[in-house]
């Protein structure tokens, strides 16, 4: 067997394995889930309405919740001003989950869905698992 054939059999082994991760995912395929806020505490909510608002919590929540655990552990500040002046106790426990307190459907299932693996409960407990 010559050089060039073990190359391109080289090859053609290389871009199989490259290929596994997206074949898998492309087979996996499953339906946008369906985000719930129909939790007790949003329920009895006047304004139902969260820190921020909808688009920029769906955009950017990850970097609000990093930007968070900077502020609180490192700098020792724990009150977020919102863009409308509110403030808000930086703590994913008391202040995310208070109102989103059906983990599994609301974080868990987006999270699955885009394979994202945040590290939150590397530290934080939900302690009503």
């Amino acid at each position: 067997m010559g050089i060039s054939k073990k190359i391109i059999i080289g090859l053609i082994i290389f871009t199989v394995l490259v290929s596994i991760p997206f074949l898998y995912n492309a087979a996996r395929q499953q339906e946008r889930p369906e985000i719930s806020l129909d939790t007790p505490e949003i329920q009895a909510l006047d304004e139902k309405k969260c820190i921020e608002d909808t688009a920029y919590m769906r955009a950017n929540h990850a970097d609000l919740l990093a930007d968070w655990k900077i502020s609180v552990v490192r700098e020792g500040e724990r009150i977020y001003v919102a863009e409308d002046g509110q403030e808000y106790l930086m703590s994913l426990q008391q202040t995310c989950l208070h109102c989103h307190s059906n983990k599994e459907e609301f974080c868990d299932s987006c999270h699955y869905y885009l394979g994202a693996q945040p590290n939150c409960w590397r530290c934080h407990l939900d302690t009503r698992e």
